[in-house]
């Protein structure tokens, strides 16, 4: 099964691919959509959906995983974290992919064993488990991480 994490963000969105196979997990692809802190925010947004979209285009994922918003700084931190998830559900759901979300704790505690790893530990751990050689960025394995703990979801059944 090839599973598309993605690691929603205003300025960079970052997406992971890993493949399923039986008990064992490949890292495929990692990347970034880089949104650009300087356009307009709607266009930030339509960029994030057409590098969805292409993500979804080139690896033919069969499953979704998307990060569920966090408590943020503030409300409208939140609300563009909000909106910017919104495009990423909808590049799934236009392409037909079951979607699971999944809370950034659960997340930690299902790649690195505790709730509060360091970004840089989660980065560590997910290439490792997927034989990444080197880290393709905080963003990317954010979502590779996230598509671990969907992979993870599946086998048990939860998905």
């Amino acid at each position: 099964m090839i599973i598309l994490g993605v690691d929603p963000g205003s300025v960079c969105t970052g997406w992971g691919v890993i493949e399923l196979l039986g008990p064992k997990l490949r890292g495929v692809a990692a990347g970034t959509v880089e949104a650009g802190s300087k356009d307009a925010f709607e266009v930030r947004l339509r960029t994030v959906h057409a590098g969805i979209c292409e993500v979804i285009e080139t690896y033919c994922p069969e499953q979704m995983a998307v990060e569920d918003v966090f408590f943020a700084h503030n409300a409208r931190s939140a609300l563009k974290l909000g909106q910017v998830r919104g495009v990423v559900l909808l590049a799934g759901a236009q392409a037909d992919l079951p979607i699971g979300s999944y809370a950034p704790s659960l997340v930690k505690r299902s790649v690195a064993g505790r709730g509060r790893a360091s970004k840089q530990q989660i980065a560590q751990i997910a290439c490792a488990m997927l034989g990444f050689r080197t880290i393709p960025g905080l963003d990317a394995t954010d979502a590779l991480a996230i598509a671990i703990t969907h992979a993870n979801a599946c086998r048990m059944g939860k998905s």
